[in-house]
């Protein structure tokens, strides 16, 4: 927002209930999630927008920002609200740019928090990032940890292409002893990350189930296996070469998704290791998932919902025989 005054943040509470520029600003709550905290202070009001709560009415406006000229980041809240604001995303953002014969540039990103955390009940809780991978025109991201995250954020920021961010809750508060720089960077868009590497077998793990998927890797390694990570990053495009790179080499493949199994990301990547690496499996790709169930309020319910270490470790013992 320093580098170029024609980015923009809009979306609900974003500003932190400010209140009017003239009368101070008192952002006590840092807007959703505290990720906006601090930006009505410094840019004041005409580009940091609070919006009524009508998804489609400031996810439709910031599409219209975007092809005016403006790259605005659009905070959807929960990635549950798809079904009031979809036919902006699915119909105008992710089609204009082929539907004008590339004369229009739509350089928006959408950020929507996805998984569990606390009991928000079943429509507060989704992932269904899947649904929004299954358009062409969409690029979508999903960071596992604060390092990723930084860097997608400003490469989404940066992309003359609409860009979605997933942000998970059950990612947020957790400590990762993890070095951000200061400075800024990017990380490519469609590329994944090993961030662990094994000759054993290959976990692939897509956002907060990257991290269950290293700590599963830690058990499996206190058991004689060595198992290697890949960081998905990257739901659309996905880094295919790596996925393929790191089957060849363990010659088995564990996907680790919390989204609902069918027509989701893990069989999406199941199909590609079946399609492309056939002849180097030494049994079949195995999914961990989410049930296919919505997920419940309760808190102890909830936590059996998503794939854990144990769930994930049982799965890569089972097919490393």
């Amino acid at each position: 927002m320093r580098e170029d005054s024609s980015t923009i943040v809009m979306g609900i509470d974003v500003a932190g209930a400010a209140g009017k520029a003239d009368e101070g600003f008192i952002d006590p709550f840092g807007g959703t999630f505290a990720m906006t905290k601090g930006l009505i202070q410094e840019f004041g009001t005409s580009r940091v927008l609070d919006t009524p709560i009508s998804e489609t009415g400031f996810v439709g406006a910031g599409v219209g920002a975007a092809a005016a000229g403006l790259r605005p980041l659009v905070d959807m809240m929960f990635v549950g609200f798809i079904g009031v604001c979809g036919d902006q995303i699915f119909n105008n953002m992710a089609k204009m740019h082929y539907m004008f014969g590339g004369k229009v540039k739509l350089p928006i990103t959408i950020q929507a928090q996805t998984a569990a955390s606390g009991g928000n009940a079943a429509q507060h809780s989704e992932t269904l990032y899947s649904i929004f991978a299954h358009f062409p025109g969409l690029k979508c991201v999903v960071p596992s940890d604060p390092y990723s995250a930084k860097g997608l954020q400003i490469a989404a920021m940066k992309d003359d292409d609409p860009v979605v961010i997933f942000q998970s809750t059950r990612l947020m508060g957790v400590n990762f002893d993890q070095h951000v720089p200061e400075e800024a960077y990017e990380l490519p868009i469609g590329k994944s990350r090993i961030v662990k590497t094994g000759d054993d077998v290959t976990l692939i793990g897509i956002g907060t189930t990257t991290r269950t998927c290293i700590q599963a890797a830690e058990s499996l390694a206190k058991q004689g296996y060595q198992a290697e990570v890949v960081d998905l990053l990257s739901v659309s495009p996905i880094d295919e070469e790596t996925i393929l790179s790191s089957i060849s080499k363990t010659r088995k493949v564990v996907i680790v998704d919390e989204d609902y199994p069918k027509c989701s990301v893990a069989s999406e990547l199941s199909a590609l290791s079946a399609e492309k690496a056939f002849d180097l499996l030494d049994a079949p790709p195995v999914r961990v998932t989410a049930p296919h169930a919505s997920i419940p309020y309760s808190s102890v319910l909830e936590q059996l919902h998503f794939p854990s270490v144990e769930t994930v470790t049982k799965a890569c013992r089972e097919i490393l025989g």
